[in-house]
């Protein structure tokens, strides 16, 4: 028996010893291990149950006017849509301009009598007598009286539904807020133009032909004017100056699609005031500096206009108003040195004459 003993005492104390002494290093190992886990457990419980707790914000509300100047707000036409669309809008136009068209063909007699007042006033102010114009050619009469001036005023007269036409080809480009300036947008552009082809008729054109006829009068020369020497020239003026009105809104428009900027114009504002004076010595009829300036100095104005709404756009788009308090003390001043110097000339007796010296007593 202490053979039996002895025998399996060794082998089963070297089994425990050994189990003994697996179990003795892994246990700590296998101890920092469940640690680790519970506490990893445990964290993932507590944000679990802490996230758990919180509920995701709600979406912000959804503002319509800002989505207005997304993208989405845009319509989306491919190329041959957008040619499909330019053809659809020049026939509408066409389709104007010819009832139009009919309009002043049934008044052009009396049209004809309007258009041909400058040329019989400035005859009479030179002493040509009789103060008329004449035909050189048998078809003279037939194509200027009956065929381009009624094309003439046939496009004054559907100016107004040209220019929308224009502004329904570009809307579908902008964004929905920028669509709502259509009326103001039409009325504008066909009111400058004919706006520009009036001041064109009283003003420039009256001047500029009693300037030419009177210099070549000065060598005995009696005038003979063709009517059609004349209505070229009288197309040449009014269209030019009618082009020239819209000034403002071709700013407005470019400013709008944001390809200028108030700041850029102004900072070139020099280069402008001499692309204008040189094209006011291109439309002028006559060389001197009167007539010049008579041209020169409105489309000054007009591109500074143009500047001033091109800026109350971009205040509006950036949500800031405009200094409405000083620009009206700028007018008050500006007012205040238009009246002193009606004042002066009124008090002295002085008189603006279109020769030298341009103000005389």
């Amino acid at each position: 028996m202490d053979e039996d003993i002895k025998g399996v005492s060794p082998s089963n104390g070297d089994g425990s010893v050994e189990t003994a002494a697996r179990n003795g290093a892994d246990g700590p190992q296998k101890a920092g291990t469940l640690a680790v886990d519970a506490s990893k457990e445990k964290s993932v419980a507590v944000a679990v149950q802490a996230g758990g707790a919180k509920t995701p914000p709600p979406p912000a509300p959804v503002d319509r006017d800002s989505n207005d100047d997304e993208e989405d707000g845009m319509l989306r036409m491919s190329f041959m849509e957008h040619l499909e669309e330019l053809r659809n809008r020049i026939l509408k136009a066409l389709y104007g301009l010819g009832i139009s068209f009919v309009v002043a063909l049934v008044f052009a007699g009396k049209l004809w009598d309007i258009i041909s007042d400058p040329a019989v006033e400035a005859l009479k102010h030179l002493g040509v007598n009789p103060p008329r114009l004449v035909i050189l050619t048998p078809m003279e009469g037939f194509s200027v009286i009956w065929v381009e001036l009624p094309l003439l005023c046939s496009v004054f007269l559907a100016s107004p539904w040209i220019v929308y036409q224009l502004w329904a080809f570009i809307s579908p480009g902008l964004y929905k807020r920028e669509r709502r300036w259509a009326l103001p947008f039409v009325l504008l552009t066909a009111g400058l133009f004919i706006t520009g082809g009036l001041f064109a008729y009283f003003l420039a054109f009256r001047f500029g032909l009693e300037f030419l006829l009177g210099i070549g009068m000065t060598n005995g020369v009696t005038p003979m004017v063709s009517i059609t020497e004349y209505f070229d020239l009288f197309v040449n003026v009014t269209l030019g100056v009618g082009l020239v009105f819209e000034l403002p809104v071709l700013i407005f428009l470019l400013t709008l699609l944001r390809l200028l900027s108030p700041r850029f114009l102004m900072r070139h504002s020099r280069y402008a005031i001499l692309a204008i004076v040189i094209i006011a010595a291109i439309v002028t009829p006559t060389p001197d500096v009167f007539n010049l300036m008579l041209f020169a100095i409105p489309m000054c104005a007009l591109y500074f206009v143009g500047i001033f709404f091109a800026y109350l756009l971009v205040l509006k788009r950036e949500g800031k108003q405009f200094p409405w308090k000083q620009a009206l003390k700028i007018v008050l001043i500006i007012a205040a040195v238009v009246v002193a110097i009606y004042a002066i000339f009124a008090f002295f007796h002085l008189h603006v004459h279109r020769g030298w010296p341009y103000i005389t007593r």
